[in-house]
Parts: structure tokens; C-alpha cells; sequence
């Protein structure tokens, strides 16, 4: 018995990565066709440029990428890197999850709020557009997972309630709404996308007021270290527009996986630097 509970334990994360590939192999076809109002079903998998249908043995998750040395099979036109890079990043983070969460209701829901964030991130980084459709059902969704009884979720639910969700939801948008507004009174230009909004609206119905917050501060840090990067490397100007919704996935992604981890790690670079200003003084 003791066997086969290792056992298990063993090959649970490779059951949950094999899975996370072929749902992020989905969540391809949503960032392709989401900001094209196509239909996620019909037709099925194709080429994009001869748009010849992939036959399933080419359509395997990671493994067909690499079979087919990232060319199409049928007119050898080179398979764009987000279609493994999407399948294998999916795959890591359900592995995470798994790692993250005992009770299988909540692993799953999570699971579901992830795949959200990933097609999100992609669709900015590619469109400058955080789809609706993804945002707006997210917000409610989250709120009503909120509802559920402590003996569904165990106690895991990130967000303690349906409170903490509702104000997790109206903290998380109407702090990046307040935003938009000021930038739009001082320098008379937008500076919060309605999407980024709507997203931090998702994010707050699903882990709460706290990590709501959290996901911000993160996010804002992320976005300002790699905008900065950029700018040093010359591609991009200062002026130019870099989405922000890709640091907000990010950040609650962190925020929801290692939340306890990085509020320790503020309160010691705090408690750090507040013992150099005080010897500086001192001295």
C-alpha cells in the first residue's frame, strides 16, 4: 500500500505536466483566434500559412515541435516558438499548482484561473488587447467560486470569502481606474487600459483584497525593471508603449504561488534597510 502511494507521488506531477501540455496546447488555439473572433472549435487545427489541417500526430503537445524541427509539414513554413513555449509554461505551472494546493477543487480551479492569465499575457503582448471575454466572465466566476462551501475547497480558496473577493475585485480595478483617471487629469494622456482594469477586477475576485494588492505592487516593479531594461538595449524609446497586462499575470501568478514568501522577504529588505539608515544616522 505504502508502494503504491509513493508511487503515485511519483508519477502524479508527470500525469499533471502531460495534462498541462495538451491544455496549453488549447490555450493556443485562444490566443490565436480570440482576437479574430473566430470560433475555438471549428475549424480544427490548421496551418497559418497554407492553412492545411494538422494531422494529430503532428499536433502532439511540445513532442511535434520538435519532431517536425518547428517546420510545417506540408509547405515547411517555420512554426512560430509560442506554440511549445505556450504548451511547456502551462505544463510547469500545473506542476506548480500541484505543489501549491492539497485539496483537487481548488488545484483545479486554479488551474483554470492560470490558463486565463496565460492567454491573456499573450494576446497583450502580441495585440495590445486584454480580450472581454475572458476578463469580464473571469470577474464573475471568481466571485461565485468565493461562495463555496469551506468542505468543497478545504479552507485553500486564496480568497478567505465572498467578501474578501468583492474587494479584492473592486481594490484591484478600482485602484488601476483611479490610476487611468490621474494620469489622464496631470499628463492628459491614458495611462491604465480599460483591460488592465478588468483584468485586476479578475485577479481580485480570485485571490482576495491582500494578494490583489500584492499582484500590483509586483507587477508595477516587473513592468518598471524590464521597461527600463528595454530602454538601456535601445528597443524601445521612452515614449513607447509597453503592456502592462503581462506584469500583472506575472504578478499574480507570484502573488498566488509564493505570496507568504515574498511578504517575508519585503519585511526583511525593510527591516534591512531600515538598520542602514538608522547605523548611517548613527554614525
Amino acid at each position: 500500500m505504502i508502494e503504491k502511494t509513493e508511487a503515485l507521488g511519483l508519477l502524479l506531477p508527470i500525469y499533471v505536466f502531460v495534462f498541462g501540455a495538451v491544455v496549453g496546447s488549447f490555450l493556443n488555439v485562444c490566443i490565436s483566434r480570440l482576437p479574430e473572433n473566430l470560433s475555438l472549435v471549428r475549424p480544427g487545427s490548421r496551418c497559418p500559412k497554407c492553412e492545411s489541417p494538422v494531422r494529430w500526430y503532428d499536433n502532439l503537445p511540445i513532442i511535434s515541435f520538435i519532431i517536425l524541427r518547428a517546420k510545417c509539414r506540408s509547405c515547411g513554413e517555420p512554426i512560430s516558438l509560442q506554440y511549445p513555449a505556450v504548451e511547456l509554461l502551462t505544463a510547469i505551472l500545473f506542476v506548480l499548482l500541484l505543489h501549491r494546493f492539497n485539496n483537487p477543487a481548488v488545484m483545479v480551479i486554479y488551474m483554470v484561473f492560470t490558463g486565463a492569465l496565460i492567454v491573456i499575457t499573450f494576446i497583450d503582448l502580441k495585440h495590445y488587447i486584454i480580450p472581454n471575454e475572458i476578463s469580464i466572465p473571469g470577474i464573475i466566476i471568481g466571485l461565485l467560486l468565493s461562495l463555496l462551501p469551506a468542505r468543497v475547497t478545504g479552507g485553500e480558496f486564496v480568497a478567505s470569502s465572498f467578501l474578501d473577493s468583492a474587494i479584492g475585485c473592486l481594490t484591484g480595478g478600482g485602484l488601476l481606474y483611479l490610476t487611468a483617471l490621474f494620469s489622464l487629469a496631470v499628463f492628459k494622456k491614458e495611462g491604465m487600459g480599460g483591460g488592465d482594469i478588468k483584468l485586476m477586477g479578475m485577479v481580485g475576485a480570485f485571490l482576495g483584497w491582500k494578494l490583489a494588492l500584492m499582484t500590483i505592487v509586483v507587477g508595477s516593479v516587473l513592468g518598471a525593471l524590464v521597461g527600463l531594461a528595454l530602454i538601456i538595449a535601445r528597443l524601445k524609446k521612452r515614449g513607447d508603449y509597453i503592456p502592462f497586462g503581462p506584469y500583472l499575470a506575472l504578478g499574480s501568478l507570484l502573488s498566488m504561488l509564493y505570496g507568504d514568501l515574498l511578504l517575508e522577504l519585503y519585511l526583511a529588505f525593510g527591516e534591512g534597510l531600515g538598520d542602514i539608515l538608522f547605523f548611517s544616522q548613527g554614525a
